[in-house]
């Protein structure tokens, strides 16, 4: 195996093509651990921040945004910064509920933390945010939106919202990151998801029991704010399974 650099090496770059591309490969990296670094940076005064995902296309009068508003109020009051993707939908309503927390002087601490991302359909943040950064990569936004929370909320959405979904519970399933709480919220959307996940994902042994003991569905921010409280503050242990939350009245 020939080294990276070195004897024999050199003439790869020689050409135009190997040339070209070992540029752009230099000028991705740079910038994607420029990206990575200051967003790591950005949040790391957060202290206790809860992550709430959800569909950017949602009207602020649909039911889950009015109850994300109402559940990233109740949140921010007791302390907790709100993170979001920054954008419209869902991302709007937890932004806003965080910020009237925040301008009524209930919540000292807790503030609003929008994590944008650049696409062709521009999407820019929200004004309720009260500390914005955008990202050019998927990828970083996601490690930035998980890094330093300490539960998530997922309300309805698209793949995006199916996309984040499953990079935290796999995240979970893998050991690369602590068991922390993962709340769906609307059993009504998320009931056929669990039934394939129940029926067919998991008699063919492709997940365990234990991962999907890592999913909670319920339907109110009472039973949001009541789960995460137990969680957060260790009253009682994990472990409470998505067919169990299915069967929740």
């Amino acid at each position: 195996m020939r080294p990276f650099f070195g004897p024999g090496r050199e003439r790869d770059y020689v050409y135009a093509p190997y040339r070209a591309r070992f540029i752009r490969d230099v000028g991705m990296f740079f910038r994607i651990a420029f990206e990575l670094w200051r967003g790591l940076h950005f949040l790391r005064k957060t202290e206790r921040a809860i992550t709430i995902f959800g569909s950017a296309r949602l009207p602020e009068t649909d039911p889950d945004c009015v109850s994300a508003r109402r559940l990233a109020r109740e949140l921010a009051e007791s302390g907790f910064s709100i993170v979001t993707g920054g954008g419209p939908g869902i991302m709007t309503a937890a932004s806003q509920g965080a910020f009237e927390a925040k301008k009524n002087g209930q919540s000292p601490t807790g503030k609003s933390i929008g994590i944008n991302i650049e696409i062709p359909k521009e999407q820019r943040l929200n004004p309720f945010v009260h500390a914005g950064l955008r990202c050019r990569y998927f990828f970083v936004r996601k490690v930035l939106l998980v890094r330093y929370s300490e539960a998530f909320v997922i309300y309805p959405g698209g793949f995006g919202t199916f996309d984040e979904l499953f990079e935290i519970i796999t995240l979970a399933q893998t050991k690369k990151m602590r068991p922390r709480p993962v709340v769906l919220v609307n059993r009504k959307f998320w009931q056929g998801f669990l039934d394939w996940l129940n029926q067919e994902i998991l008699p063919r042994g492709l997940v365990s029991p234990e991962d999907l003991g890592k999913l909670f569905c319920v339907d109110t921010v009472e039973e949001i704010t009541a789960y995460l409280g137990r969680e957060l503050h260790g009253a009682t242990p994990m472990g409470t399974t998505v067919q169990s939350a299915e069967l929740r009245n």
